[in-house]
């Protein structure tokens, strides 16, 4: 769980880091929508080699993203059991007690690991690409127009922010814990499940310890440098929509066309 790449960003100069936070977080949420046309097996591809050229784009290491996302792939394998057995239709494949696997369900459950894997990627060459910064940039403009109604949009950006940036931090205090609890003689891998539980239970203060601590430190820190919200703020940084973005868009939309064709 400590390789966790969700969260991080990785400095480079590809086309992808280059592309405005606006088109990227426009483009992962059509995505996430147009993933949901898929339905048969040209679609589901079309949608695995996107991905597989957005990485490619961005320069990234496949197998440094692999390694970042093997612990969520749990979470992807119990999805693809639940689907598996609870799915009727089609041909009985195997049956045991009253476990049954049907063509249809398997089907299924393989369709739909794929959609939960394509978004865990897309949505991860965002956080890997695009700074935190540039994420609270891009969602506070693109959330703008809320503004007149009293929405609080810069705040919203912000706080979303910091939560993806926390999220290393935390894993990498838990890490620390874990290690400082091991060498003092507790035991994390062994025993039976409730024993584990029972072990995982004592890391849980010494996290919000020190997750608190750090939020109040942070909240200090922008207090001491002036942070008064959005009011009178500007930005170092002027975000600009060029050729690029508007590829970007342009290849999400076609996308949505070619998976509307091969779904009818």
């Amino acid at each position: 769980m400590f390789n966790l790449v969700i969260g991080q960003y990785v400095p480079a100069d590809s086309y992808i880091h280059r592309l405005d936070p606006r088109s990227k977080l426009i483009s992962v949420f059509l995505f996430v929508i147009i993933v949901f046309l898929a339905n048969n097996w040209v679609t589901n591809a079309l949608m695995v080699l996107f991905c597989f050229l957005g990485i490619a784009l961005s320069r990234l290491n496949v197998s440094f993203i692999y390694r970042g996302l093997r612990s969520v792939f749990i979470i992807v394998l119990i999805t693809f059991l639940l689907n598996l057995f609870l799915s009727s239709g089609g041909t009985v494949l195997f049956s045991w007690g009253f476990l049954r696997v049907t063509s249809a369900g398997l089907l299924q459950s393989i369709f739909i690991a794929i959609r939960i894997l394509v978004i865990i990627v897309v949505t991860t060459l965002l956080t890997l690409t695009t700074s935190p910064i540039e994420i609270t940039d891009g969602m506070e403009s693109l959330l703008n127009p809320l503004k007149k109604i009293k929405v609080p949009v810069h705040e919203f950006a912000l706080m979303m922010s910091i939560s993806l940036r926390f999220i290393p931090t935390l894993l990498e205090e838990t890490e620390k814990i874990i290690k400082a609890q091991s060498a003092r003689g507790s035991d994390f891998t062994s025993g039976s499940l409730k024993s584990r539980v029972k072990a995982i239970v004592p890391l849980l203060v010494p996290l919000f310890v020190g997750a608190f601590k750090r939020a109040e430190d942070l909240a200090m820190a922008m207090e001491a440098r002036g942070y008064h919200g959005d009011f009178g703020r500007t930005k170092l940084h002027q975000l600009k929509w060029d050729w690029r973005d508007t590829l970007l868009l342009a290849a999400v939309l076609l996308l949505a066309v070619l998976l509307i064709l091969a779904r009818y």
